[in-house]
């Protein structure tokens, strides 16, 4: 709740029953776009831009994630009315759809010569609002679309392109943010093994966030005085932002980053690790956002370590809602069996019969032994009696 992200979020919360976090988080990410590409901080070659990928996740209509959305909306359109009105959409549903949201200028050939055929979009900035994410989600699956792509290249880069003969709209310098809503359980549902191991999910952060308090007659609206200064504070801060251009550390936050470094780049197994696979960018990116906010050229101690906070309670809520899965429907099916099963254990027959004939035995085997690799499974061979061997499994 550092500076300026703190003052909102604090001046917000009394009237509201959104969650704080779901305040913060939602804040960060529109001020990170309405800035637009201007300051980022540099990573061996890469430019790391003020642009986040967060989702929300909680309860459908309990947790208040829409009008934690509505609060913050309306604090930065009191700041920058244009951004808000122009540059926030929703609707993910193809990859052609968001280029087009934000394309240059199209030129063709005609009789020997290049004419102007659609102007493009002048503002690049573009905050996808996506209230049901899952429908997302579920688009990205389908094969063929360009979706998933497009969305990776947005966090990467900002040059958005599709390579099709009948679309030549593309997008340079496009400065994409997105904010999702969803549940638990949709997200744990579409969320597969492929969207992992692709990394569109690591492009997003996920936070937890649910019901702060009962307002039985709603929350009153912010004082007129508070919400000016906000409001001014932030056009101020907007303003400074974009007259920066590469940002860097102090030495004291040199300091804190070679110390934690580590402890963020180690890669852990299953949907989790994959979920939290960019800790050391997006921890940048949370903190660029805190020394834009108080105006400053430099990310300092403070921004640092309340970039770090975050990174640490979205790293947790990812812990929580994908808990040890892989996102491999054999070995989580498996794995869950081997649990109920306790003591027991299971024989490979037992296993095998989990999916009857929709699973071949070799791909059974692999799973096992993936399982057994990561630590989640241990296997021992018994004889019953005098016959054969039998192989038998254990969750550990």
């Amino acid at each position: 709740m550092h500076g300026l992200a703190g003052d909102v979020v604090r001046a917000i919360e009394p009237h509201t029953e959104s969650d704080p976090v779901a305040l913060l988080v939602q804040f960060i990410t529109y001020f990170g776009n309405a800035i637009g590409r201007h300051s980022y901080y540099l990573v061996e070659s890469d430019r790391h831009y003020p642009n986040l990928f967060t989702v929300l996740v909680g309860q459908s209509s309990k947790s208040r994630k829409g009008t934690a959305a509505g609060r913050i909306r309306d604090i930065m359109a009191c700041a920058e009315a244009e951004w808000a009105n122009d540059c926030i959409s929703s609707g993910l549903s193809s990859g052609e759809g968001v280029i087009w949201r934000v394309r240059d200028p199209i030129y063709k050939m005609k009789k020997g010569r290049l004419e102007l055929e659609d102007e493009g979009v002048l503002d690049h900035r573009l905050l996808l609002d996506e209230r049901e994410l899952y429908q997302a989600l579920t688009v990205m699956k389908r094969e063929g679309n360009t979706l998933s792509r497009v969305i990776r290249d947005a966090w990467d880069r900002g040059k958005l392109q599709t390579i099709t003969k009948h679309n030549p709209a593309c997008s340079t310098d496009a400065h994409i943010s997105i904010v999702g809503h969803i549940t638990e359980d949709e997200l744990r549902q579409n969320l597969d093994h492929t969207a992992m191991m692709n990394g569109v999910a690591n492009r997003f952060v996920y936070a937890l966030v649910r019901r702060a308090r009962l307002l039985p007659h709603g929350g009153g609206d912010l004082d007129g005085g508070i919400k000016a200064q906000l409001a001014t504070a932030l056009r101020n801060a907007l303003q400074c932002a974009r007259t920066f251009g590469r940002i860097t550390m102090t030495q004291a936050a040199v300091a804190e980053w070679e110390a934690i470094y580590a402890q963020l780049s180690d890669g852990k197994p299953g949907l989790c690790g994959a979920a939290c696979g960019r800790a050391e960018a997006q921890t940048i990116r949370f903190a660029l956002i805190y020394a834009l906010l108080d105006g400053s050229k430099q990310i300092d101690l403070v921004h640092l370590k309340a970039a770090i906070g975050l990174w640490d309670y979205c790293e947790q809520s990812a812990k929580h809602i994908f808990g040890d899965l892989f996102g491999d429907r054999v070995m989580d099916t498996i794995l869950l069996a081997l649990r109920q099963a306790g003591e027991t254990g299971m024989t490979r027959t037992e296993i095998n019969n989990l999916f009857g004939r929709n699973q071949t035995s070799g791909a059974i085997t692999g799973a096992l032994q993936r399982l057994a690799a990561h630590g989640r499974a241990r296997q021992r061979t018994k004889r019953e009696g005098q016959g054969r061997p039998v192989e038998v499994w254990w969750a550990t």
